[in-house]
């Protein structure tokens, strides 16, 4: 289907998700609707181990809400289907890693977009922003997420003010994890996604379960919750023969083989 908005590659247990919504990659109800189910399926799919998300193009990553369609009619807070907007920050129980591969322009949702993924790499060009001050209406997504990433004083601004940073800056407070020359970024994204994908999903399950549960909890509640094997994933990992493969391939000197179970 080549008139999809979303594009979709997969590749053993990788999952490569464009945004190709012409002109600028913006994300309307339909859209976000598309990738909730993609990503939905993602999360289900035992054979799919990491996703990869960018956008087409070379000038937009994504500027996030189609202000054209909110001004047709689209409401604000309409459907947004599985996950909420783009499908990923409201997803629950995804227990899979996320690379954003942000390749231009990532202002407003799309910002909240690429926050949602687990590391994020970026083109020299890129650059970010929170503008949607200017359009009279609240980041909702990134007013939790980014004072909680960067500096609290660093995020009030960006959030109060809609100033622009270019991707150096972005990565000095922390946010983007590489810079890279836009003609290397997605050869980098697959690296880190086959390095990934190799890994022990159920020990990436069990840490992404943990990070989530902790963000909001007291230090011994959630080491109460890890150690009591109240979280889903971590019974699941402290109960799976992944958990001893790990030891007996060091043990045998050889490398694991990770199962998934």
């Amino acid at each position: 289907m080549t008139d999809t908005p979303v594009k979709t590659r997969r590749e053993g247990g990788i999952l490569e998700v464009t945004l190709d919504r012409p002109k600028g990659n913006a994300i309307d109800l339909a859209t976000s609707r598309i990738m909730g189910g993609i990503f939905a399926d993602f999360r289900d799919d035992p054979a799919l181990r990491v996703a990869i998300i960018t956008g087409a193009g070379q000038k937009f990553f994504c500027p996030g809400w189609d202000l054209k369609a909110a001004a047709g009619g689209d409401a604000v807070d309409g459907d947004y289907g599985v996950g909420g907007f783009g499908g990923l920050q409201e997803l629950r129980d995804l227990n899979k890693p996320v690379i954003a591969a942000v390749n231009g322009i990532c202002c407003g949702g799309g910002l909240e977009w690429a926050l949602s993924a687990d590391i994020i790499l970026a083109a020299e060009h890129a650059t970010f922003a929170l503008p949607e001050i200017r359009s009279g209406t609240v980041a909702d997504a990134a007013s939790v997420k980014l004072p909680k990433r960067i500096p609290y004083h660093i995020a009030m601004e960006m959030l109060l003010t809609g100033r622009w940073l270019d991707v150096v800056e972005a990565h000095r407070w922390g946010f983007v994890n590489e810079i890279l020359p836009a003609d290397q970024l997605m050869a980098r994204a697959w690296e880190q996604a086959r390095l990934l994908a190799s890994g022990p999903p159920l020990v990436y399950a069990a840490i992404k379960e943990i990070v989530r549960d902790a963000e909001d909890s007291k230090f011994q509640d959630s080491m109460n919750r890890i150690t009591g094997r109240h979280l889903r994933s971590v019974d699941a990992l402290y109960g799976s023969t992944d958990n001893l493969e790990g030891a007996r391939a060091f043990a045998e000197k050889r490398d694991p083989v990770w199962k998934g179970k």
